[in-house]
């Protein structure tokens, strides 16, 4: 990790793009430029440096020392296993990891999954998907998409789905229903091990700002 100056954080796109910035933005960052320029993938402001990048690439980006912090979320961190330190759990970003499957199949599909039958899974957490039925003591055929993964049953290519849904909304609007739910998912603030240590006394005042600012659900 080169040295720097500034201290740089990754921010995630999309759903959680805005909490992400009110996390920060409470505790005293100046994150404006991050809406001056929603094209621009890189910015500076007075002592913060900002990476923006997809949810999926920031604990990359952490973790090998291009960003000193981030914010990512559970479910991106459970099934990339990331070696990086775990600071605060934001309470925002709230959904839930899920199996589901089409409506008039699920009887079928709990009942193979009770018999120990193999089930034909799509998701985009494959990591997620297999530690949850060797859990079970279950096996299952794992199918990595990273389109609609709502799709697959739909037109035979799986039997069920893990995927993480805020609402539920396109589950219903594909007639798939929950057939349980494998864990909750919030926003966490991570660090990068060597910028907790060398730039410990910078990551912990954010910590504590942030401690300050927002409260995690209950």
């Amino acid at each position: 990790m080169s040295a720097r100056s500034n201290l740089r954080v990754a921010v995630p796109k999309g759903t959680i793009f805005e909490d992400a910035l009110r996390a920060l933005e409470g505790a005293g960052l100046s994150v404006g430029v991050l809406r001056e320029d929603g094209r621009k993938l890189f910015y500076e402001s007075p002592g913060t440096e900002f990476i923006v990048g997809r949810p999926s690439d920031v604990p990359v980006y952490v973790e090998y020392g291009a960003a000193d912090v981030g914010i990512a979320g559970k479910d991106v961190l459970e099934e990339q296993e990331p070696n990086v330190v775990e600071l605060k759990d934001l309470g925002t970003g709230g959904c839930r990891m899920i199996l589901a499957a089409p409506a008039d199949k699920a009887a079928g599909v709990r009942q193979a999954i009770g018999h120990a039958e193999v089930v034909r899974v799509a998701t985009k957490y494959p990591r997620t998907a297999r530690r949850y039925f060797e859990g079970m003591g279950r096996q299952a055929e794992i199918i990595e998409l990273r389109g609609s993964i709502e799709l697959a049953p739909l037109v035979g290519l799986a039997d069920c789905i893990v995927d993480l849904t805020a609402t539920g909304t396109t589950l219903r609007e594909n007639d798939l229903v929950v057939l349980d739910e494998i864990s909750t998912s919030t926003a966490r603030l991570i660090a990068n091990r060597g910028a907790y240590r060398l730039r410990n006394r910078e990551v912990a005042a954010l910590v504590d700002a942030m401690e300050k600012s927002v409260s995690p659900l209950g």
